[in-house]
């Protein structure tokens, strides 16, 4: 998995490329942690990648979390196997995806 940052502050875009999983869903959650101070507006740039598990469903339900109170986070380009992932889990109504 490779993430690309795009820090424009107060908005951050990350770009996730490959396989969102239990190996590489703590490389994520790191990320997250520490480049969130001051951001209102996080942006996952989902068109590179290939596939989510729960590990990485679970470390987006934690970045919801924060940015419900500090500001907004959506979810772009994802492809039909990682939609139908966040279909079937529910997590389309709790996320924000374009």
């Amino acid at each position: 998995m490779t993430i690309h940052k795009t820090l424009n502050a107060p908005a951050l875009s990350l770009t996730v490329e490959g396989r969102l999983d239990t190996t590489t869903a703590p490389e994520l959650e790191a990320v997250i942690k520490n480049e969130l101070d001051g951001i209102t507006d996080l942006t996952f740039d989902f068109s590179k990648l290939a596939y989510i598990s729960s590990a990485g469903l679970r470390v987006l339900l934690s970045a919801q979390k924060i940015m419900n109170k500090q500001g907004n986070m959506k979810i772009t380009g994802a492809n039909e196997i990682v939609m139908e992932i966040f279909e079937v889990t529910g997590f389309s109504d709790i996320l924000t995806l374009e």
